[in-house]
């Protein structure tokens, strides 16, 4: 077999092999971990077996069980089959032990329910080819395989295995090209969740020097939260959240009952809160063990004041929810004020945002609130409470309005994500047309630029965050920076923290 063209690089398991692509060698579905199934289910990752001879990695490992339909409405668990759920991707200029390049990591996205990295929109060629460097990207366990609070198992088993990800990196990333000691981890929404945990957890320390996280969500859950929303989820089967009645079920029945407590969360509110408004039942817990402390009060302490840090979120962000949801052009006042009371941060919320948004329709200001509570402010304080640990931040916020659907959905959510990769596929293609503009290239080419400069040298090419100046990057057709432009939500939202959410009546106020 020509070596040019089907290049190979040994890990610690044994040997793989890839294959050229243009410019760059890709290597897909690499083992980072055992199948977590039969006695392993449930269980935090295992090391891979080790295998003899070459190992063919040219085609993308099969996602996690999730639920039936994907955040771009495509069956999730469309692709290969089998229960080797737990593997990498690399792409990488060459596999040379000798070239030590910088090395991103990419935590997928999908409300803690959905994702995998076969989505043709996380395709790493641009930005490593463009960045020469080399993207590593992973699937992790998501939903009721890894985030539900099961009883006997340990919480938070989809950060356990990104850890586990990035201990592969760690050991086995210089076979191809790349410098364990120069690791970025990034990732958009749940995945920008993530890195946020895992800036907070003392196990994931010396695995990444710098993080990039592209819209922080600010649910993070109790664990008495995190329990109950299990004693729900198991009822919907009959059954206990234990490792004894689950680990024997067929990983579909449980993203079944997953789908259909999601479908009825709403029911759940006096319960749950603003979490039973939301599309997920899910969230990294705050168990005390994986995971101490919520990512803004760990940073605020110190937690990761050697990681440096990109964070940043998108002006419109809730925009798209209204779409999927059928929600645009629906608002009205009554929906609008119940909404300000259940996310708003202070006491008195809608009396609050109606004066500071004097000028805001019912639409905005539900949008507004919804944007504020679940991505925009835990994305603002993420960079403040690392500030004040005495680490160094970038913020940015992207502005620049997806040009598809006559432009209704503004800056909206995962907007960012095609603007990252440079590729238009699924949600790409829905926000910014099968065809992106030059614009919409110009604006992709600057996020890849300052996001690869980052990880190189750690200076994205716009100042650190600062709480005097409070200087950010706007991404938009002319990026520029200037002072953050949300002031009259940070204002609102100054005295609040972002705790894990509670259970009971005290999850509204």
């Amino acid at each position: 077999m020509n070596s040019a063209q089907f290049p190979e690089a040994g890990t610690a398991a044994g040997t793989v092999r890839g294959r050229r692509e243009g410019a760059l060698t890709v290597f897909r579905g690499i083992p980072y971990a055992q199948p977590p199934v039969g006695g392993a289910r449930f269980t935090a990752p295992r090391p891979p077996e080790r295998w003899d001879g070459v190992r063919e990695a040219s085609a993308f490992g099969p996602p996690p069980p999730q639920e039936p339909f994907g955040p771009e409405g495509a069956p999730a668990d469309s692709g290969p089959g089998g229960d080797d759920w737990l593997t990498v991707n690399v792409w990488t200029p060459e596999a040379d032990p000798a070239a030590r390049r910088p090395v991103m990591v990419w935590l997928y996205g999908g409300a803690y329910k959905f994702g995998s990295a076969d989505n043709p929109g996380y395709d790493a060629g641009r930005l490593a080819g463009e960045g020469d460097l080399v993207v590593v990207t992973l699937n992790y366990r998501v939903g009721v395989e890894g985030f539900l609070r099961i009883e006997g198992a340990p919480a938070n088993r989809g950060l356990l295995d990104q850890i586990a990800a990035l201990e592969w990196v760690r050991e086995n990333i210089t076979a191809f090209g790349g410098d364990p000691g120069q690791v970025t981890v990034f990732g958009e929404s749940a995945g920008a969740g993530s890195v946020a945990a895992l800036m907070a957890m003392p196990s994931a320390r010396g695995l990444f020097h710098r993080a990039i996280a592209q819209s922080v969500p600010g649910t993070f859950f109790s664990d008495a939260l995190a329990a109950d929303i299990a004693e729900a989820l198991a009822g919907e089967l009959g059954m206990r959240p234990t490792v004894a009645d689950l680990s024997g079920l067929d990983p579909r029945k449980l993203t079944e009952a997953s789908a259909a407590l999601s479908a009825r969360m709403r029911e759940y509110v006096h319960r749950w809160g603003p979490v039973a408004l939301t599309p997920t039942p899910y969230s990294p817990v705050v168990d005390g063990e994986v995971l101490t402390a919520t990512p803004w009060e760990a940073l605020a302490n110190g937690a990761a004041r050697d990681v440096e840090l990109i964070v940043g979120h998108n002006r419109d962000e809730f925009r798209l929810f209204m779409m999927l949801g059928g929600l645009l052009g629906q608002v009205d006042e009554r929906l609008a004020s119940t909404t300000l009371g259940l996310f708003g941060p202070v006491p008195d919320a809608e009396n609050a945002y109606r004066a500071a948004f004097p000028d805001a329709s019912a639409e905005h200001l539900f949008e507004l609130v919804q944007s504020d509570w679940l991505f925009r402010m835990p994305s603002l304080q993420l960079a403040e409470a690392q500030v004040a640990g005495g680490g160094r931040a970038h913020l940015y916020e992207l502005t620049w309005p997806a040009p598809a659907n006559g432009g209704v959905l503004g800056a909206c959510h995962a907007l960012d994500v095609p603007l990252t990769f440079g590729v238009y596929d699924g949600l790409g293609a829905m926000l910014i047309g099968p065809e992106p503009t030059p614009e919409a290239e110009a604006l992709s080419a600057r996020f890849r630029s300052a996001w690869t400069a980052f990880a190189r040298t750690g200076d994205p090419g716009w100042p650190a965050y600062g709480t005097a100046s409070r200087l950010v990057r706007l991404f938009d057709a002319e990026p520029t920076v200037a002072a953050y432009p949300e002031e009259a939500s940070r204002r609102l939202w100054e005295r609040h923290t972002f705790a894990a959410l509670p259970l009971g009546p005290a999850a509204t106020g």
